[in-house]
């Protein structure tokens, strides 16, 4: 699968100045929409749908109140679900391959394999809340090194021995999380089934503040390198003969890549689908020039992510479901139909 018709081919119209600037308005006012209304839209105690009232921004009243209680959860979706989104889209540019994301690398489990051991020696007793999430960045950043030394090839990281690299750590970490969880107590086992879904139930605003400059500076380096992600999807030869240094953008974007998920893992745990479809999708409705696909997938992270959160906890009454159950159940057969819609057209692996 090589070149740019292993992407979906989008609109095919060329990207100008003027429609770049109408497709980032479009999905910043779109982006601040879902922004403004989450924190409003909820469950009552009756159970009923309700819309927060006028006394929105009187402190001392239950509109306030609540409205304090929702704002974390919908800062914590807007960040990470950019953070993924970003990620996923960068990846799927450097290993020229529709179907990768932070789950294909090993990066995911590698960092809930931090925080489940975390969570079975009681770190979070020991050093407070941050600890499972400091563990699980130290978990991300472990298994980038050990993914990077497995399928580096002189200076440069084929998409090919990445793959392979990632899905055999994957494997590992999973099954070493796996034997973790068995021989725990049912104490632990529950909080490492709850952390392992992934939510937003127990989020802080001083986990949001500290993973914001990271994930923000992330999102910068990825969107400056959107040049270099059109020429790598062309194949590394052809980035090469355009000037680009093809060594030093893969390491670039597999570090910050694997950093953004590590943060945001850090911060909500394990949370699916996003950075696969959102980038997908994107990629099929404006086109495949990372000069805006990049951006308008951190938007359409957030956007999707944040949506998703809402449902989680209003779906039910009076329950919250895990919200990276959610992005699963809606992930898959959104990606069906992208899979479907296309697949006629070679617009995901090209023609045989």
């Amino acid at each position: 699968m090589t070149g740019r018709g292993a992407f979906v081919s989008g609109s095919g119209k060329r990207l100008t100045g003027a429609r770049l600037v109408a497709m980032l308005a479009i999905a910043l006012v779109a982006c601040a929409i879902v922004a403004v209304l989450a924190p409003m839209i909820g469950r009552g105690n009756t159970g009923h749908l309700e819309l927060l009232g006028g006394d929105l921004f009187t402190p001392g009243t239950m509109d306030h109140d609540v409205f304090g209680i929702r704002l974390p959860r919908v800062l914590a979706s807007l960040l990470t679900g950019a953070a993924l989104s970003g990620a996923g889209c960068a990846l799927q540019a450097l290993l020229r391959n529709p179907l990768a994301d932070p789950f294909t690398l090993g990066i995911s489990s590698g960092s809930s394999l931090g925080a489940v051991l975390a969570i079975r020696i009681g770190a979070e007793s020991a050093f407070g809340f941050g600890a499972i999430g400091v563990a699980a960045l130290a978990g991300a950043i472990l298994t980038m090194l050990a993914i990077w030394k497995l399928a580096q090839v002189g200076r440069h990281l084929p998409p090919a021995t990445l793959i392979l690299a990632g899905v055999a750590i994957a494997m590992f970490c999973s099954s070493a999380s796996l034997v973790i969880q068995y021989t725990s107590d049912m104490t632990d086992v529950e909080h490492i089934i709850v952390w392992m879904m992934g939510g937003f139930d127990i989020v802080r605003i001083a986990w949001i503040r500290d993973a914001t400059l990271p994930i923000f500076v992330g999102l910068v380096v990825l969107v400056v390198y959107s040049k270099e992600m059109n020429a790598l999807a062309a194949g590394e030869e052809v980035a090469a003969s355009l000037g680009v240094r093809v060594a030093r953008t893969q390491r670039v974007l597999f570090v910050v890549s694997s950093l953004l998920v590590g943060s945001s893992i850090a911060v909500v745990g394990p949370i699916g689908f996003v950075g696969l479809v959102v980038p997908h999708a994107l990629r099929a409705i404006i086109g495949p020039d990372h000069r805006a696909l990049m951006p308008v997938s951190m938007f359409g992270g957030a956007i999707v992510l944040t949506i998703c959160d809402t449902l989680a906890r209003t779906v039910i009454p009076l329950h919250h479901l895990p919200t990276g159950a959610v992005t699963a159940v809606l992930g898959v057969p959104v990606f069906f139909t992208i899979l479907i819609a296309n697949k006629n057209k070679a617009g995901l692996w090209g023609r045989a």
